[in-house]
This record gives C-alpha cells, sequence and structure tokens, in this order.
C-alpha cells in the first residue's frame, strides 16, 4: 500500500491529503525567477523547498512533470505595474543588450541550482518565447468580459471577477484601499487594483525593445500572464501543483488564478504551496530592501555549497528562518559529521540487513517527509539512526543513502579522504610526543598540522586526522 502525502494548501489553509489528478502522475509548476541579478538566498531558499516536493512526490513512486518559468520580459521594478521594467534597467546600467543579460543571470541561477544539488526541471520554459500563448489566454479573458483596454495597456477588471481576494484572504475593498496607495499612471483604470494584461508601447514604455504585434497594438506582456499561459501549454489546466514564495500570494498568485479562471472557467491547480520567508537579523531578505546575500557571498566564506541546503531543512518550508553566518558553519558541521560517518562506515550492502529494525527506521523517516515535508524531523531522524546502536554500520549507511534521495545532501558522492603523508608523519610524531607525556611539543605539532589545512581529533579509537573542510 502507497504511504500517503499530506500537504498544506494555501487554497484551504489546513493540510490535506494529496490526490492527483491522474494517477501516478504529477503536474508541478513552481515560479522562476526574473533574471536580472543574481538570486538572492532567499529565493535560494523557495528552490530547495520546491526540489524537496519533486524529490518527496518520487520518493513515493509518482513520476514528475516539472516546469519552471524563466521570466526575460514584463516584471516591472513594482510589482504593482508601476515603474519599468527590471532587465531593461538593469541591463541599461550593466551596459548589456536585454537579451545578453537575461542570459547571463539565467545561466548564473542555474549554475547555484546545482551547486545546492536542485533537480534542475526538464521544461524552462522563457516568457519571451509564449507570447502568442499569452495573447491567446487575454482574447480569451476579453471573450468572457474580463478585460477592458485603455490607451495605454489592457487591463484585468477585479471588480468583474466575483472571487478575486479569495485567495490571499482579502476582500476587494481592501485591495482596492491598499492599491490607492500607489501611484496610478493609467488614469483610464477602472479600478486601482486592476492589473495590467498587456502594456502598449507608448509613454514610459514608447521605447521599450521588447516588443510583439496583438490586437491592441504593438506592446508586451504584463508580468503575470506568462505564468498562466505557460502552466497550461506545459502542463493543462487545472493541474496537480502550484509553488512559489509566500510574498507571492497576494499579487502575482491571486492575479494568476483571476487570469486563468477568467479565460477559462476551471481552477488552475489544485494544490498551493508556499514556502515561508528568510530573514537577516529578523527582517525580510529583499533585493529591494538591499538588505540580502547572494551564493556568491557563502562561496567567498569558504562555506561548503551543501551547508546552506542543510541549513535551510532544518527549518520547516512554511516557518520563518533567520539567516546567520554561526547558524550556517554550524550547519556546515553537521553536514561534515555526515560526510565523516558515511566515509568511515562498512561498505554498505546491496541488501539491507537488519530487517525488521531498518524497516521501522525507513517508515519513519518516509512518515515525516510525508507529512507537508517534515524535513527537520526527517533529519532528527537521520541523527537518530546514525546513533543507533542496534544496527550495523553497513546497514545504516545503507539507509542514509536512502534517505538522501530526498535530502539531497550528495552523501553517494563522499569519497575517501586521502591524507598527505607528511601530515600521517607529523599525526604519528605528535601521538609519540603524547603517549611521552610531552604536551607542549604535541600542541606545537598540532598547531603546525592546523596551519597547514587539516585537525586532529582524538578518539578513543586513536587520533583521526581529517581536513578542515572536507568538501566531500
Amino acid at each position: 500500500m502507497k504511504p500517503k502525502i499530506c500537504l498544506y494548501n494555501t487554497l484551504s489553509r489546513k493540510i490535506e491529503l494529496f490526490k492527483p489528478i491522474k494517477k501516478g502522475r504529477v503536474g508541478l509548476y513552481t515560479c522562476g525567477p526574473t533574471v536580472y541579478n543574481y538570486a538572492h538566498i532567499g529565493n535560494l531558499r523557495t528552490y530547495i523547498f520546491e526540489d524537496i516536493l519533486e524529490r518527496v512526490l518520487e520518493r513515493n513512486g509518482y513520476k514528475v512533470k516539472r516546469v519552471m518559468n524563466i521570466t526575460d520580459v514584463g516584471h516591472l521594478t513594482g510589482d504593482t505595474d508601476e515603474g519599468e521594467d527590471k532587465i531593461e534597467k538593469e541591463a541599461r546600467l550593466e551596459k548589456k543588450s536585454v537579451t545578453q543579460l537575461a542570459r547571463f543571470y539565467e545561466k548564473a541561477f542555474l549554475n547555484d541550482l546545482k551547486k545546492l544539488n536542485i533537480k534542475i526541471p526538464k521544461a524552462l520554459p522563457r516568457a519571451a518565447d509564449y507570447v502568442p500563448e499569452q495573447i491567446k489566454i487575454i482574447q480569451a479573458i476579453f471573450k468572457n468580459g474580463f478585460a477592458y483596454e485603455t490607451s495605454r495597456a489592457v487591463y484585468f477588471d477585479v471588480s468583474k471577477f466575483e472571487n478575486y481576494g479569495k485567495f490571499s484572504r482579502q476582500s476587494l475593498k481592501e485591495k482596492m484601499t491598499a492599491s490607492r496607495k500607489e501611484v496610478v499612471t493609467d488614469p483610464e483604470k477602472r479600478n486601482p487594483a486592476d492589473f495590467a494584461l498587456w502594456f502598449k508601447l507608448t509613454g514610459k514604455f514608447k521605447h521599450h525593445i521588447l516588443h510583439w504585434s496583438s490586437p491592441w497594438e504593438e506592446g508586451f506582456p504584463g508580468w503575470h500572464i506568462e505564468c498562466s499561459a505557460i502552466s497550461r501549454k506545459f502542463l493543462g489546466q487545472p493541474f496537480d501543483i502550484h509553488t512559489g514564495g509566500v510574498d507571492l500570494i497576494g499579487t502575482h498568485h491571486e492575479n494568476e488564478i483571476a487570469q486563468s479562471e477568467g479565460a477559462y472557467r476551471k481552477p488552475l491547480a489544485n494544490y498551493w504551496l508556499h514556502g515561508e520567508f528568510l530573514l537577516i537579523d529578523k527582517a525580510k531578505m529583499a533585493k529591494s530592501e538591499g538588505n540580502f546575500f547572494t551564493f556568491k557571498d557563502i562561496e567567498e566564506r569558504g562555506v561548503h555549497p551543501l551547508a546552506f541546503r542543510y541549513l535551510v531543512l532544518t527549518s520547516h518550508y512554511r516557518s520563518k528562518l533567520n539567516f546567520t553566518w554561526r547558524s550556517v558553519a554550524a550547519a556546515e558541521n553537521a553536514l561534515y559529521g555526515l560526510y565523516q560517518f558515511v566515509r568511515d562506515a562498512e561498505a554498505a550492502h546491496r541488501k539491507i540487513k537488519d530487517g525488521e529494525k531498518a524497516r521501522i527506521c525507513e517508515e519513519k523517516f518516509i512518515a515525516a517527509i510525508n507529512n507537508d515535508l517534515d524535513t527537520p524531523k526527517a533529519i532528527s531522524l537521520v541523527w537518530k539512526l546514525i546513533k543507533n546502536t542496534d544496527l550495523r554500520a553497513g546497514t545504516k549507511k545503507q539507509l542514509l543513502l536512502k534517505f538522501d534521495k530526498v535530502l539531497g545532501f550528495g552523501l553517494n558522492q563522499v569519497k575517501p579522504l586521502k591524507i598527505p603523508r607528511e601530515i600521517k608523519q607529523l599525526a604519528t610524531k605528535r601521538e609519540q610526543f603524547r603517549k611521552n607525556k610531552q604536551f607542549m611539543q604535541a600542541d606545537r605539532l598540532r598547531e603546525k598540522i592546523n596551519l597547514l589545512g587539516y585537525i586532529i581529533e582524538d578518539t578513543p579509537k586513536g587520533p583521526v586526522v581529517l581536513p578542515k573542510n572536507p568538501k566531500r
């Protein structure tokens, strides 16, 4: 009997039993990056959570079709249709073409995913490549009476959509009040909360570089419409699961739902999952706030890339996580502890031994990850397994390698350490000093070994030499 997966659905605000539309298959859409700059580690936390979701689904026997869009046009500096195109603005500052800039940061983003052991979706459609599909949806929205045209743009009329605000749990009146605080640059908009489906080449967008022909004059699509079009193109409508960060609930995802349901009179997705913020100094990490770190910042500190992944998984994806350099250092130490156990354990057997006890350990792990992706519980079970004296080391290692197919710490890539001959000789000499109670000389050799990039751990079985940063 297949284990059951339970997930917190933002639509209902409760944990629900997951039931796919098609038996054994899952359509998964994850909102991707706007490629105008490096992703910050708050963004990357969301992609780690989505990677865990995909791995958990696969661990439960589902065939997952995952799609992640790349936004390379239409995302303005203000998420409420204000400002200028983020990519065009940054391209001007960096003196690059919009295509050069977008491709550069897209490549950087995918490199970050690889370093974090995040599985890259096979489908990575760029918004600019699917403008005809976006135009088609806008036409359907018009046909159903939810869109209108001004001299500057095409808008979705939120007052016509009965359920607008239901997803974010904000009434239309509340959304209207919030929108009035923004500077409305189009006096022809019917409602302050109406959002753009298509921008025309006029006014501040007169010289917009990327533009296409449409039934509403030459122009370019708004930010939200790309996800409605791309998800439908690749996954159909409705599909199973849509994910993103919590910051997308009230704007982007609310608008996606309105567009897709307004166009085709049926739900966009059955389950919506959202990852919480990564905080820095207990404040939301955001490029707009200027308080963010990129993955490059972590690398420049010499921190193991997967230490950040480990840190993220010690907190539930629906809980805020405060990032500090101390916390990521602690995560790195724990990660190295896992690597050391796998390295030192006897060779894993093809078939897991210690049958019933091993089965119980595995069932507890599966129960944790299937309970709304409870990675903190799963990691605690990993350490309980390591400390379990009832199981043989080879069995524990084999179980850990199975668990890691979900956690993604790269345990199957761990290699035996090669300690240089010079370091081994120094360690041997130090041990002789210790046996002779010449502790000052032993301490000097420990310092020398440390300066050469290695540490010595004194254990009941004798001294163990390790690199300071044993990558794997």
